[in-house]
């Protein structure tokens, strides 16, 4: 008995989808979520997780069965039928990633909304805890405007303000409210954290795979990256772009403390000053 082929194509279709979202779902592909911002990305990731899945196994499916199908028989010295088109395969072929282009750019644009969307953001008061923003001087009437900023989400506190510094081949980690200069970054939990970050000499990448977080820092302009850490934890800070022979041991972590251990760790590490 032969099947349709229509039939057919749709158990197929479906046997995909079926495997995409049980990938996506089931297969843990990410580090742990220690961050506000990274649940948002995790679904977007998923998706495309389940997106890519379907494509890379029903093209490898299709390539795999016209090589066995139509594939030269013992003694067949004939050439191939001469077929010169077949506009309703072409428009399949077409219709179907204009479709899933056009899907991610909808949904990755509602993703980017959900986080805080663009915003004017003047100064340094970006609360958003995921995201980034290039801070360059434009002239005296607005010296320090933010482009590409996100708009500031809601915490459970004020701004807490880090100076970062990249260099090869460390991050040095400067807190200008309490003067406290170290070589591992101390944050709490539930409090957006605003990294006011500048490289000394080559291109380097903040990443903290646990936040979702990666942002280039550039020599000569100065950028900002806001996030917020929710579960208190030791987490691997890397740089994430190749800065030089010793790139690989340019590595610090960051410790997300709950809001007493991290204001514990404040007063303990504020230097003295003289009255």
């Amino acid at each position: 008995m032969r099947i349709p082929s229509a039939i057919l194509t749709l158990v197929v279709g479906m046997a995909l989808v079926l495997l995409g979202q049980w990938v996506a779902n089931d297969v843990n592909l990410l580090p742990e979520s220690a961050s506000v911002n990274a649940p948002v990305y995790d679904e977007l990731f998923r998706v495309l997780v389940a997106i890519g899945t379907m494509l890379l196994v029903g093209m490898t499916g299709v390539v795999i069965y016209s090589l066995v199908r139509f594939r030269r028989r013992d003694g067949d010295t004939q050439d191939g039928p001469a077929i010169e088109g077949n506009l309703s395969l072409e428009l399949f072929w077409t219709a179907i990633p204009a479709v899933v282009v056009l899907f991610l750019g909808i949904y990755s644009y509602d993703i980017y909304d959900r986080m805080g969307g663009m915003a004017d953001l003047n100064g340094h008061g970006m609360g958003h805890q995921a995201e980034l923003a290039s801070v360059r001087e434009s002239g005296p009437e607005d010296e320090n405007r933010i482009w590409g900023g996100i708009a500031p989400a809601q915490s459970s506190g004020d701004v807490i303000p880090v100076e970062v510094t990249a260099l090869q081949f460390a991050f040095i980690f400067h807190y200008p409210e309490q003067n406290i200069t170290s070589g591992e970054l101390h944050v709490p939990t539930g409090q957006t954290v605003e990294l006011r970050m500048k490289a000394n000499d080559v291109i380097h990448a903040f990443w903290v795979p646990e936040f979702r977080i990666k942002q280039d820092i550039i020599p000569g302009q100065p950028t900002v990256l806001s996030f917020t850490a929710r579960k208190a934890g030791d987490y691997p800070i890397v740089c994430a772009e190749l800065c030089g022979p010793y790139h690989g041991g340019m590595r610090s972590h960051v410790v997300v403390d709950e809001p007493d251990a991290f204001s514990n760790w404040l007063e303990a590490n504020t230097p003295a000053t003289l009255s």
